[in-house]
């Protein structure tokens, strides 16, 4: 599908969704998932994403609310500070050595490719977040959240800063036997499908 034939369908989408027809968002939802399906799935189960996610979630899983809280907090203060030990060992990691890789051969498909785990915490990232807990958020809750084999796929938006039409597609992680484990969330730039 052509970048001026779903910037089409994105703009009767609109048009429909003004209206109160909410089915119009199929128009950008359909290749959307066809490119998770043909792109994504293929390494999402990588043994480097699972086992950080297993890890991590073994280290997490007696954090309280209260925690994961202040693991946010500190997070966003590192965002707009100077000291981002936090950030630049999530950075450092191999899953974000292998999204910032996915991210890079996808030619501009993949504006953003995070991984969490079954708290919403990030596990790794092509680039930085402006949070660290997605738990909290529909990317996290209506994929993770909805069990194995769920995909959810957000609202087109334009990012002001880069001109690109793009929507984040959230999908569920599972391990070996099919339990979840955690997801990922990936922005998909609508003008290259």
């Amino acid at each position: 599908m052509t970048s001026k034939k779903i910037a089409v369908l994105v703009a009767s989408a609109a048009i429909f969704l003004s209206a109160g027809i909410a089915s119009a968002e199929e128009a950008y939802v359909a290749p959307v998932k066809d490119y998770l399906e043909t792109n994504v799935k293929t390494w999402i189960n990588d043994p480097v994403i699972i086992e950080a996610i297993k890890a991590q979630n073994a280290a997490n899983a007696a954090l309280t609310q209260a925690d994961v809280d202040a693991l946010d907090q500190k997070w966003r203060a590192e965002v707009e500070g100077s000291d981002r030990a936090m950030i630049d060992g999530v950075l450092a990691n191999a899953v974000s050595a292998l999204l910032k890789a996915k991210q890079e051969a996808s030619d501009g498909t993949i504006t953003e490719v995070f991984v969490m785990d079954a708290k919403g915490l990030n596990v790794g990232q092509n680039d930085v977040t402006s949070d660290y807990w997605q738990g909290d958020e529909d990317k996290f809750q209506k994929s993770f959240g909805a069990g194995a084999g769920a995909v959810f796929v957000d609202e087109a938006e334009k990012d002001e800063s880069t001109q690109i039409l793009q929507s984040q597609a959230s999908m569920t992680i599972v391990d070996e036997a099919g339990a979840p484990i955690g997801a990922v969330t990936i922005g998909i730039n609508l003008d290259s499908l």
